[in-house]
């Protein structure tokens, strides 16, 4: 596994790396070996905060975690990698037997959501640009889960390829938008 390490406004000592990589590297057992972990650590407010990428080919797993102490939200978000690894157990080992890590996603792919404010005019502030992969509705369901969104975009290989979305509800279901043309 390889490892890249950012520190925003902020020098942590070596150790604090050299606990993480091996707290993460326990992770390795469940990725093939191109994967590669970014953490990226800051501090806002007295509250320490790790963000933790995994990447493996075409599988992302993303996790954010705060608490007061460095160690502990090292700890916790590893403990939230095994728990979404564990609740999407069934459908990452499908995806294994169909060799879907051999996939690549760019770090573009993942896509966030501005809310709109109730201003008249509507202002554009971020934009991300990335390519639309051809996926099962069960694995951009996965894929959406694995990097913590609440929705995914994707091309719909059961429906020759259109355009379409996977969206999680607010009742814990799945909606899926479809193209209709």
């Amino acid at each position: 596994m390889k490892f890249v390490f950012t520190d925003k406004k902020i020098n942590l000592p070596n150790k604090v790396h050299a606990y993480a990589e091996k707290k993460v590297g326990k992770l390795d057992r469940y990725f093939k070996a191109d994967t590669e972990a970014a953490m990226v650590f800051s501090v806002e407010k007295g509250r320490n905060n790790v963000e933790l990428t995994i990447r493996s080919g075409g599988t992302i797993i993303r996790v954010a975690e705060s608490t007061s102490d460095m160690f502990a939200t090292i700890d916790a978000a590893v403990s939230s990698v095994e728990r979404r690894l564990r609740r999407n157990k069934t459908r990452l080992e499908k995806r294994l037997r169909q060799d879907a890590f051999t996939r690549s996603v760019d770090a573009e792919e993942v896509s966030s959501f501005a809310p709109v404010s109730d201003e008249e005019e509507y202002r554009i502030v971020r934009t991300k640009r990335f390519p639309i992969k051809p996926m099962t509705v069960d694995e951009a369901v996965l894929q959406m889960e694995l990097v913590g969104h609440t929705f995914f975009a994707f091309k719909d290989v059961d429906q020759d390829g259109r355009f379409a979305v996977v969206y999680k509800r607010n009742d814990g279901d799945y909606g899926l938008i479809e193209d209709d043309t």
